[in-house]
């Protein structure tokens, strides 16, 4: 499969193939980005020689969410296409995906990790719902597939509080389902891939399809939701300055309007 994006490849070993994000050190994404990712989850669902994804990025981080840090800093809800629009098919689609996490998965970069069946982490790999930290909600679907991963109580700590959890948390907690002892995970994803793809893949996908019921419709209803409360709260000074102290590197000082 060839892919026209130069910041998005496709490779394929046999029955794995690997979706890689090429835009370092923080793979930031937009809405083409996360609609080529979409495209290209779709077409690897129609070749029945691919069994599973590893979803993997170039650079320091996994992905560090959208980049709010240029231009006037705030999200554009008024364009046709919303960025959770191309999220949502990343959720349809039938094939089990294997996230490669290095360094951060940030924001909306840990939407993107959860979107993935299972993550395989470096051990310098670390989560951070960082949004509350901004002043901002969260989004790409946190709502159902934190407190799925983590538990409802722990999820509302990390979406609250907005700090980062390491590694060896991150797999205590599941986030991480493994703990690659190598700099870059991308090994050791392939390596569970490859158990999966191992399996029947009428099987695989029947399973998946079963354990993963209601997870695609529970998601567009939170993501309904999650823009809305985006859309509301970044005209707010507390989102302004949030992003500033980001930039500026200090700790924000909110206001509360």
């Amino acid at each position: 499969m060839t892919f026209p994006r130069k910041d998005l490849s496709v490779k394929t070993d046999g029955p794995i193939s690997t979706v890689r994000i090429r835009r370092p050190p923080y793979n930031y994404f937009d809405t083409g980005l996360v609609g080529s990712l979409a495209d290209a989850f779709e077409s690897l669902a129609q070749d029945a020689r691919c069994r599973a994804i590893v979803l993997a990025s170039e650079g320091r981080h996994f992905c560090a969410g959208a980049d709010f840090r240029g231009g006037d800093r705030r999200p554009s809800y008024d364009q046709a296409v919303h960025t959770y629009d191309m999220a949502q098919r990343l959720f349809d689609q039938p094939l089990p995906v294997v996230a490669a996490v290095q360094g951060g998965a940030i924001g909306g970069g840990l939407g993107l990790a959860l979107a993935a069946d299972f993550r395989v982490g470096s051990q310098t790999a670390w989560f951070s719902g960082n949004f509350a930290s901004l002043g901002f909600h969260h989004g790409f679907g946190l709502t159902e597939t934190l407190p799925a991963v983590v538990g409802a109580q722990k999820a509302s700590e990390l979406l609250l509080t907005g700090r980062r959890v390491h590694a060896v948390e991150a797999h205590a907690l599941g986030l991480l389902d493994r703990v690659s002892e190598a700099a870059d995970p991308f090994e050791d994803a392939f390596a569970l891939a490859s158990e999966i793809a191992g399996s029947g893949p009428l099987a695989v996908r029947a399973i998946r399809a079963t354990l993963r019921q209601g997870l695609s419709e529970r998601v567009r209803a939170a993501m309904q939701h999650e823009k809305e409360q985006q859309r509301l709260l970044s005209s707010t000074e507390d989102w302004t300055e949030g992003v500033r102290a980001v930039v500026e590197r200090r700790t924000p000082q909110f206001v509360g309007r």
